[in-house]
């Protein structure tokens, strides 16, 4: 297993934000967090990632409990966070930005860019371009090629597909599926509950910082529950 997470409670100050949940994601698994806006997900993520702390529960990553450890070092045991709102270096260019995300790395990144580079034809031709000159559909994919300059163990997207027209939505969840498909383990926090569920292997269901409901994704797609609530069905 590659993540196990084990009944954790998150607070950001008096607010209780993540009430005990539990869930793991095993290696070359995708797995979907789905669930209306303030449901936890992101928070959920931010405390993998080392971003925010649990209170109590604790968080295993690679068979070591990192409930407390420091993003940086969690980075370095490749596990990468594409947060959202993308958050890239607006002042550098694509390739410094694709430089920042290898920051842990001590020997050459170069095989590491070239990849991220097959995957994202588009930023290849825009290497030497100002990040914040770039199309949200653009930024987006920098985001996740600085993530993937580590080759990660676990990959997490948070809402990839926000504020993103139809058909780049469409484009960025190509881009998934084939890093799916290499093998690339991805714990997926997404509002487009159909195209989440679609994709991954097992999705959790997220209420008010709680779960309330799992399966396999083609068993929550068609669950009346989800549909009525995040299918529209």
């Amino acid at each position: 297993m590659l993540l196990k997470v084990d009944n954790i409670h998150v607070y950001y100050g008096a607010i209780h934000a993540i009430k005990g949940i539990s869930f793991e994601v095993n290696e070359g698994e995708t797995v979907a967090l789905i669930g209306a806006n303030g449901a936890g997900k992101s928070t959920t993520l931010k405390t993998i990632s080392g971003l925010m702390h649990p209170k109590s529960g604790s968080i295993q990553f690679l068979d070591k409990d990192v409930s407390h450890a420091d993003a940086y070092r969690l980075v370095a045991q490749g596990l990468a966070h594409v947060p959202e709102g993308r958050h890239i270096f607006l002042q550098m260019t694509v390739q410094e930005n694709l430089e920042m995300g290898a920051f842990t790395s001590k020997g050459d990144i170069s095989a590491a860019m070239d990849k991220v580079f097959r995957y994202f034809p588009r930023l290849k031709e825009r290497r030497k371009q100002i990040g914040g000159t770039l199309s949200g559909g653009e930024q987006q994919m920098l985001a996740m090629g600085r993530a993937l300059m580590i080759s990660p163990k676990l990959m997490m997207l948070d809402e990839p597909s926000m504020g993103l027209a139809p058909i780049l939505v469409e484009q960025i969840f190509d881009i998934i599926r084939e890093l799916r498909d290499a093998g690339t383990t991805i714990l997926l926090v997404e509002q487009n509950a159909g195209m989440a569920l679609d994709i991954a292997d097992r999705a959790y269901v997220l209420e008010t910082g709680r779960i309330t409901l799992s399966g396999t994704g083609r068993e929550l797609s068609q669950s009346d529950e989800v549909k009525k609530a995040y299918l529209g069905g």
